[in-house]
């Protein structure tokens, strides 16, 4: 294999993660839910994981992305409204 073709090998990989990150970040929360139900319970009956990991991993894989603010329909608590910020100074 010559380095040019493992290269692309190599960025070809590098390039699918990213989108699949991206797609799996900003999919809808049940539909995460569901889709990481799905994944740990192949995986389970493949024999890759044991039924308390998959339970762990699928709990983890459909938490919401982010602070959840959309989900509490609240802002993050780690910001301060704008009234309240003092102003920088040079």
């Amino acid at each position: 294999m010559s380095a040019m073709l493992l290269q692309r090998l190599i960025v070809f990989v590098i390039v699918i993660a990213a989108a699949l990150y991206a797609l799996w970040r900003w999919l809808p929360r049940a539909w995460r839910r569901g889709a990481a139900r799905r994944l740990t319970t192949r995986a389970q009956n493949a024999g890759l994981i044991g039924a308390r990991r998959a339970s762990r991993i699928s709990a983890a894989l459909g938490r919401p992305a982010g602070c959840a603010a959309c989900a509490q329909r609240a802002g993050c608590q780690s910001r301060q409204p704008a009234t309240d910020r003092q102003p920088s100074q040079r």
